[in-house]
């Protein structure tokens, strides 16, 4: 603990730029590395989320997403369960640079009510396409509309705000109890953004077979700008992580997968996430760089249109690839923005290690 003055006593929190990640006197044959994952019933071929972004996840690319091995998730608050055709929408919003221009349109755009037959109809969608899926609702609409997500069969429902706790409490609504709610629902649930032990192992507790680490890729430093709220992703996963251990032990062998959200720019952030003690990453600004990504070369978060205040950032990308590219390879540029699982491959091969599990015990040192 550090004194900043009298009154207060604080600790020293980690990114993860500021850690790397040190190989073992064994390197391993990259063909004898599994990146397969398991999270409740569903195994993945590796331990990467597509983010419920808008400028990255469409019905379409959440199929791709499935196909090629890993979990797309829609968001369900967002274009695609507002308007029949989004795409005008989009490339009305890809024309516009000017970025209070921009955040205006979007927050106009966005007042168009959610449409529950909508949520039914990109959902079936996608069901009919035979890959894994999840759909993802805020804590403001999630009882509303979650009953749509499980009669679609997605695998997952994904319960996702900027910070979201084991219980909202509210003087003008009735309070949204997690544990008792998620105890409702016949499908297993994420839930996150949490960035502390107590929130996580409270989550953890209310029932949630995955929590999301981190306040998400656009919105994490408007956050810090706007509220003053922020915890650097290394120190918040591995504080997740000792969380996932003690309730490992206090539930008799429930295991929650621990999922870095937040501070993903390329492959080498989540391979340190991962050793930071994540059992899989969710990605949005990697994949938005993605020829199939409905931005159109535009990245955003719903912290963008909020109405009122308005606490993330609205990024220009460079379209680079496929989908496929991005994630399998093979890649023309080094900087980590393409080929993900295939330098997740080769990290564990060269520091020693097999599989996830083992790799979350890897040597991390201060850099």
């Amino acid at each position: 603990m550090y004194d900043i003055g009298r009154a207060n006593l604080v600790a020293k929190a980690y990114d993860l730029e500021d850690v790397a990640i040190v190989p073992t006197k064994r390197a391993r044959d990259i063909d004898d590395v599994d990146l397969t994952w398991k999270i409740d019933a569903v195994s993945l071929d590796y331990p990467l989320i597509a983010a419920p972004m808008d400028s990255v996840m469409s019905p379409a690319t959440v199929i791709t997403m499935g196909q090629l091995g890993g979990l797309g998730v829609l968001n369900l608050e967002g274009l695609w369960t507002r308007y029949e055709d989004p795409t005008s929408v989009f490339a009305k919003l890809a024309g516009i640079t000017d970025p209070i221009e921009a955040v205006k349109t979007m927050q106009k755009v966005y007042a168009e009510p959610i449409k529950a037959e909508l949520i039914d109809r990109r959902l079936s969608e996608i069901r009919e396409a035979g890959v894994h899926f999840a759909g993802a609702l805020s804590p403001k609409t999630v009882r509303e509309y979650a009953p749509h997500v499980v009669k679609s069969g997605a695998d997952f429902l994904v319960i996702t705000g900027t910070s979201v706790s084991a219980q909202y409490v509210s003087s003008a609504d009735d309070a949204l109890d997690m544990k008792e709610f998620i105890h409702t629902l016949d499908i297993p649930v994420i839930v996150g953004g949490c960035v502390n032990y107590h929130t996580a192992l409270h989550l953890m507790r209310a029932g949630a077979a995955g929590i999301l680490v981190g306040f998400g890729g656009c919105a994490r430093k408007a956050t810090r700008d706007v509220l003053g709220i922020e915890v650097p992703m290394a120190t918040a996963i591995s504080d997740a992580a000792a969380a996932r251990g003690d309730y490992l032990d206090e539930s008799g062998g429930r295991y929650v997968a621990v999922i870095a959200d937040g501070g993903i720019s390329g492959s080498g952030d989540i391979a340190k996430a991962l050793a930071c003690g994540a059992d899989a990453a969710m990605v949005g600004l990697p994949l938005a760089r993605a020829s199939e990504a409905p931005g159109l070369g535009y990245h955003w978060g719903p912290e963008v249109w909020h109405p009122t205040l308005v606490r993330g950032l609205r990024e220009q990308l460079t379209t680079l690839a496929s989908l496929e590219e991005i994630l399998l390879g093979p890649s023309f540029v080094a900087d980590g923005s393409m080929n993900l699982i295939g330098a997740l491959r080769r990290t564990l091969a060269s520091t020693g290690y097999t599989n996830v599990k083992s790799f979350q015990k890897a040597e991390l040192i201060l850099v």
